[in-house]
């Protein structure tokens, strides 16, 4: 929903990793934003323009001055239309040039014409990257507000390993979604979100925990992003790629993440609990793995952990969800009210493509009034939205 129907310009440069921009330019066109591929001549020689073309559907840019290019008279149209500039991958070369105003080819002169914000995605040898020159020029540019990605740590094309690749093309599109969403309704607000299965040690290899996967809670924290908020996640294992542009708070069980949580809404506007924190965990924790031969049977004492949403208080919106499998609402409703919450989305975990670990849920959003709204069975990410349409109300109606 952020990129639907946003111009994002890719500058692609002559990296080796210019073909992960063919997966990057499909991502784009498939979120629904209108991608218009700048290559420099370089670039041509590691993938091909007709790749993009057929990617996006629209012609890609190679030279300044083609003539069959709609773009070849007025060449600031692109950076004109451009809502956001992505150089991904960024070489050292082109890095130099945008440094110092230099505007020899399409792709820099489109950098230097646009109002857009920009976004580089540094890929080369480790030796360049670390090359105190290419060092100056990144500071330069993050000085003039260009947002630098990466790069990351791995083997290089030289065989190497180093600082140099390409970041992963989530992390791009992460950051995208970021810049883009500056501007949106919960700009300047901090969000706390939590996610994920706490886990409760038994001994040094196992432990007790659930199946939540994390994503309801992961998909919050990218819509929040994407809003304009500042995002803290607070998040036990997942499997789950750690969203760009979010600050992550890494737990494993519910006591570090009923501290992790009461420092990060020090400052919060929301917290949106939507972690399956485990209820109760082992009175006592061996401290050497228990072998199986060694006891016929296992009897663990345990001892309830702590109410995050019913001991951390504050002025700010308190989200809850309750995860059921039997009288949905009137379960929901004795939780909202018990913990003292502004909203509450209550799931039946026995519902079809609802449970954990699905990609879709279908939720039941009830507030202090006891005011019921069914939404039908949505993707994560849109059930994410349509919970912070309502945080959105309720931050307005605390001014």
């Amino acid at each position: 929903m952020t990129l639907t129907n946003k111009t994002v310009v890719l500058g692609v440069t002559g990296s080796i990793a210019a073909y992960k921009a063919a997966y990057l330019a499909s991502q784009l066109t498939q979120a629904g934003a209108d991608v218009e591929v700048i290559m420099t001549e370089a670039a041509t020689k590691f993938i091909t323009p007709i790749t993009f073309r057929s990617i996006t559907g629209r012609p890609v840019v190679t030279e300044m001055f083609d003539l069959a290019s709609e773009y070849s008279v007025e060449h600031v149209a692109l950076a004109e239309a451009a809502d956001v500039v992505v150089i991904a991958p960024a070489t050292a070369n082109i890095i130099a040039k945008l440094a110092a105003g230099i505007a020899d080819d399409m792709l820099s002169c489109t950098v230097l014409a646009t109002k857009a914000p920009v976004i580089v995605a540094p890929a080369m040898n480790v030796n360049m990257y670390e090359n105190p020159i290419t060092q100056d020029n990144l500071v330069k540019l993050q000085a003039r507000d260009f947002a630098i990605i990466g790069p990351a740590y791995g083997r290089l094309a030289s065989g190497k390993m180093g600082l140099g690749r390409l970041v992963d093309i989530d992390e791009v599109l992460g950051t995208i979604c970021q810049v883009l969403g500056k501007g949106g309704d919960l700009a300047g607000k901090w969000i706390v979100v939590t996610a994920g299965g706490t886990q409760e040690p038994v001994d040094p290899v196992r432990c007790l925990t659930n199946c939540s996967s994390g994503k309801m809670g992961y998909a919050l924290a990218e819509a929040a992003r994407d809003r304009g908020a500042q995002v803290v996640l607070v998040s036990a294992p997942s499997a789950l790629p750690r969203p760009a542009g979010v600050d992550m708070v890494d737990i494993r069980t519910a006591q570090e993440m009923y501290q992790a949580v009461k420092k990060a809404v020090a400052k919060a506007d929301a917290l949106i609990m939507a972690a399956a924190v485990a209820d109760y965990r082992s009175v006592k924790v061996s401290e050497s793995k228990i072998k199986r031969q060694q006891v016929s049977s296992l009897t663990l004492e345990l001892e309830r952990t702590p109410d995050i949403l019913g001991e951390v208080k504050g002025n700010f919106v308190r989200v809850g969800f309750a995860a059921e499998s039997e009288n949905l609402v009137a379960n929901a409703k004795e939780k909202l009210h018990k913990k003292q919450l502004d909203l509450i989305a209550a799931n039946d975990i026995t519902a079809a493509d609802s449970g954990i670990g699905a990609d879709t849920n279908q939720v039941v959003l009830i507030d202090r009034e006891d005011k019921v709204e069914e939404l039908p069975l949505l993707p994560k990410r849109e059930v994410a939205d349509r919970i912070l349409d309502r945080v959105v109300e309720l931050l307005a109606g605390k001014k």
